[in-house]
C-alpha cells in the first residue's frame, strides 16, 4: 500500500469509527450505563494520554534537535499553547457538559443537545488535529515506516472513536425523540476529525520548522481534554478501580500499538 493510501486510510479510519459507535444507538434503547461509561471515558483517557507522550511529543523532542540544549522549549511552549487552545474554544463556542449540566461559552438560544453537540465536537478537534500532524511529519520523513508509525495513532485514536460516537447518539435520543436524527448528531460529532486532520497534515508537511511545535501543541490540547473533562465526566468517586482500569487498559492499548507500528 503506498504512502498516501495509508494515509488515506487513517484520517478516513477515525471518522468510520466514530460513525460506527454512533450506530449503536439502532440496537440498545437505553442511555450507556453508568459503570460503562466510566470505562468508556477511562479507556479514552488512557489511549490520549499514550497518544500523546509516544507519538506527539517524544516525536517533537526529536524534532526539534537543531535547538540543541534548549530542544525542550518547543515542545513545553507548543504544549502549553494546545492546552490554551481548548480553552479559548471553551470561552467562544457555547457548549454544555453533561456530567455537571453546565453551560460554558457566551450565552445561547441553542437547545441543551446542540450544546453538547457542540462540547464534544470541541474535544474532536485535537484529536483529529494529532492524526494529521502525525501524518504531516511522516511526509516530511518519507519514509513507509514513518507512515506505518501515523497509522498506528489514527488506529487507536478511531478505536476510542467508537465509544464516543455512542456516547453522543445514545442520549441525543432523549432529546431529538428520533434514532436517525440521534445518528446523524453523533456522526456530525465526528466528521470535524478529518478535516482537522487535513488541515494539521498540510501545516506539519509543508512548514518543517513549526513540526515540534505542531506536535506538542496537539498533545497539549489532547492532555487538556483528558484532564478537563474526560477524568471528571468518568465518575471517578464513584467508580474508582472501574475508571482506573479503563485509563490502564487503554494506555496498554495505545502503547502496543505504538510499539507495533513504531
Amino acid at each position: 500500500m503506498s504512502n498516501t493510501w495509508i494515509t488515506v486510510l487513517g484520517i478516513s479510519f477515525i471518522f468510520v469509527m466514530t460513525t460506527l459507535g454512533a450506530a449503536v444507538v439502532y440496537f440498545f434503547k437505553n442511555d450507556i450505563p453508568r459503570k460503562v461509561n466510566t470505562m468508556f471515558l477511562g479507556f479514552a483517557s488512557g489511549i490520549m494520554i499514550a497518544a500523546s507522550i509516544w507519538s506527539l511529543l517524544l516525536p517533537a523532542l526529536d524534532a526539534s534537535a537543531n535547538y540543541g540544549k534548549l530542544n525542550w522549549l518547543p515542545v513545553v511552549i507548543g504544549f502549553g499553547i494546545g492546552g490554551l487552545f481548548l480553552t479559548f474554544l471553551d470561552k467562544v463556542v457555547p457548549h454544555r457538559h453533561k456530567s455537571a449540566n453546565v453551560d460554558e461559552g457566551p450565552k445561547s438560544a441553542l437547545n441543551n443537545h446542540t450544546k453538547l453537540f457542540l462540547a464534544v465536537m470541541i474535544h474532536n478537534i485535537p484529536e483529529g488535529l494529532a492524526v494529521g500532524f502525525a501524518f504531516g511529519a511522516a511526509a516530511l520523513v518519507g519514509q513507509n515506516a514513518a507512515f506505518i508509525s501515523a497509522l498506528g495513532l489514527a488506529l487507536g485514536i478511531g478505536i476510542q472513536n467508537f465509544p464516543e460516537g455512542a456516547a453522543v447518539a445514545l442520549p441525543m435520543r432523549n432529546y431529538t425523540k428520533s434514532r436517525n436524527k440521534s445518528f446523524l448528531f453523533g456522526m456530525a460529532s465526528g466528521a470535524v476529525e478529518p478535516v482537522a486532520a487535513v488541515i494539521g497534515y498540510f501545516f506539519a508537511a509543508y512548514i518543517a520548522v513549526l513540526q515540534p511545535w505542531l506536535l506538542a501543541f496537539a498533545a497539549g490540547a489532547m492532555i487538556f481534554v483528558v484532564a478537563e473533562d474526560l477524568i471528571p465526566d468518568s465518575k471517578l468517586d464513584e467508580f474508582p478501580r472501574l475508571g482506573a482500569w479503563g485509563v490502564m487498559f487503554g494506555f496498554a492499548v495505545m502503547m502496543i500499538l505504538e510499539i507495533a507500528f513504531g
